[in-house]
């Protein structure tokens, strides 16, 4: 069995990446690797070196783009490093925390590669998997999406909910995916750069590139425990993912005909309104009760409308967003400094220094 190599020691930097043994020379990237960071500089040294020896598989030039999404430890000066001592590298440094869905935005518009590979930078996704993923798309596939067959995450904080919000996932969006969750996955340039990211939308890209015709396929990956940090996720995200869930369902259905969505809701709450007034009739001419002293009909009734309306309002608010975005083109990251030898132009122009 051949022996591998043992990772470098916490807070080294690995050796610059070779071209790879055959690989006709290009100024263009064939494959770019995209990975959000927010504070993960332990992980860092030994997952590039991942990258490396993974990448070292592969018989076409590759460039491996770190975004780091406003890090507050020492992140950004190993980024700078590794981008210093390596031409394959870039290091985008974002101003302030925008979220993972701005940082893998910008990392998307930097990206020059015919195929694009986005993963996470805790060590928890394996670099190894990446030449799988590729494969996929060379057989034909637009996206790839990975697998943890066999999550090694918390059972009742992490693994119940994502199953659960993978059931409602499926369900409403039609698309067979068992673990849309996934960091890791790949997708064909053309497809990933029509797709646009706000808030928290980067869960559901490859839904999205399916909504425009992408073919989606999915292969098991590997999955590790977390080595370092704390994991930035909890509970709260279970209500995220439903109130996303919302702005999924309305997207895939009533995009280009609101007036049906707002129709039903309208629908039904009439007829929760005409069922009160029902049961209010029946009190006063059967019982003999006075309206005045049956509020809690009228209490819960007033507390539905008020709930849908706030729920209306949210849908609103986030149609407006994306109106915003898209007419006026504003990114939805701003980037302090990127370190590259070669010209990159995302969305969002470079800051002086």
């Amino acid at each position: 069995m051949k022996d591998h190599p043992l990772p470098p020691p916490r807070g080294t930097i690995p050796p610059p990446v070779p071209p790879p043994r055959g690989a006709v020379p290009s100024t263009k990237a064939i494959i770019s690797i995209v990975l959000p960071v927010y504070n993960e500089e332990a992980s860092l040294p030994m997952l590039h070196q991942k990258i490396v020896e993974a990448m070292s598989l592969e018989r076409r030039p590759y460039e491996v783009i770190y975004v780091d999404d406003g890090s507050e430890d020492e992140s950004p000066e190993i980024i700078a490093e590794l981008a210093e001592k390596n031409s394959a590298v870039t290091g985008i440094l974002l101003r302030r925390n925008f979220g993972q869905s701005g940082a893998t935005a910008a990392g998307i518009d930097c990206a020059s590669g015919e195929i694009i590979v986005i993963m996470d930078s805790d060590l928890q996704n394996d670099p190894t998997d990446i030449p799988k993923l590729i494969a996929r798309i060379d057989s034909g596939a637009d996206i790839v999406s990975g697998w943890r067959k066999e999550r090694k995450d918390n059972a009742l904080l992490r693994n119940f909910p994502s199953w659960v919000a993978n059931k409602l996932i499926r369900k409403i969006s039609g698309l067979p995916i068992h673990d849309l969750g996934c960091s890791l996955k790949a997708y064909r340039k053309e497809i990933i750069k029509e797709v646009k990211l706000y808030g928290e939308t980067h869960r559901f890209i490859a839904i999205y590139a399916h909504m425009i015709g992408g073919n989606v396929e999915e292969v098991v990956v590997q999955h590790h425990p977390r080595q370092f940090g704390k994991t930035s996720y909890g509970l709260s995200r279970v209500i995220k993912v439903l109130l996303d869930l919302i702005t999924l369902k309305y997207m895939l259905s009533y995009a280009t005909k609101p007036i049906y969505f707002f129709g039903k809701i309208a629908l039904f709450v009439a007829f929760l309104g005409i069922c009160s007034m029902t049961g209010l009739f029946i009190h006063k001419f059967v019982f003999g009760t006075s309206f005045i002293r049956s509020p809690f009909i009228l209490l819960s009734s007033m507390i539905f409308l008020v709930a849908f309306q706030t729920l209306l309002t949210g849908v609103i608010a986030e149609i407006l967003m994306r109106v915003y975005h898209e007419s006026q083109e504003k990114p939805v990251y701003h980037i302090r400094k990127i370190i590259d030898k070669r010209p990159c132009s995302p969305a969002s122009e470079k800051s002086p220094e």
